[in-house]
């Protein structure tokens, strides 16, 4: 903590302004006014406001119906966007993606991301241009060629901004997850992969 250039705070000058005050009123023999309010009658109000306190519980709606598809669930940990697309004549779930195309950069890829997502209005804020981390595949041997054997996915660590606009269908393609729901959906090794980059901030 900066002390030799840091600034009182509002409370602080309050404090000092009534010591100088009581200090001439003792010295001129003033009264002091029944109707003034002293640091002390705040703090004690504030104490009681205190004491009155309930915080909100942990535990949402969504948590107890394990809602998947509600953000207003598991408040003490981050969750993950995860989307379901179709992979040949497999419905699979993945962290969110779309392919590279000629002349974006990888940042403005992954901006389109959200803006393509089936159904999902949201924003976000990406945390660097650069990514925090990769999964590599192959292809299925049956569309492998001499110069195309696999492909590599690109991650970008982002936050929500604001209240994503969500489909109100009751068998949604998206899921919010924590890290440790991962494994019910993500295949073992795509998830042993992606674990690796995704600690929580």
């Amino acid at each position: 903590i900066e002390v030799d250039k840091s600034l009182y705070s509002d409370h602080e000058l309050r404090c000092f302004a009534e010591v100088e005050f009581l200090r001439q009123r003792s010295k001129e023999k003033y009264d002091i006014p029944e109707k003034i309010v002293l640091v002390q009658d705040i703090e004690d109000a504030w104490e009681q406001k205190f004491q009155k306190f309930k915080p909100a519980p942990r535990i949402t709606e969504a948590d107890q119906k394990n809602i998947r598809t509600s953000l207003n669930r598991k408040l003490d940990q981050n969750l993950l966007l995860l989307v379901k697309q179709k992979f040949g004549d497999e419905d699979i779930w993945l962290l969110p993606q779309t392919e590279w195309q000629q002349g974006e950069t990888l940042r403005n890829t992954v901006e389109r991301v959200l803006v393509t997502l089936p159904g999902i209005q949201t924003q976000a804020k990406f945390l660097g241009n650069a990514p925090c981390g990769f999964y590599k595949f192959k292809f299925p041997k049956a569309i492998r060629t001499e110069t195309d054997i696999g492909g590599k996915v690109f991650f970008f660590k982002a936050f929500l901004e604001g209240s994503p606009q969500l489909p109100s269908k009751e068998k949604a393609d998206y899921l919010w997850v924590s890290k440790g729901e991962l494994g019910d959906y993500l295949k073992p090794a795509y998830h042993s992969q992606v674990s690796r980059f995704l600690v929580d901030i």
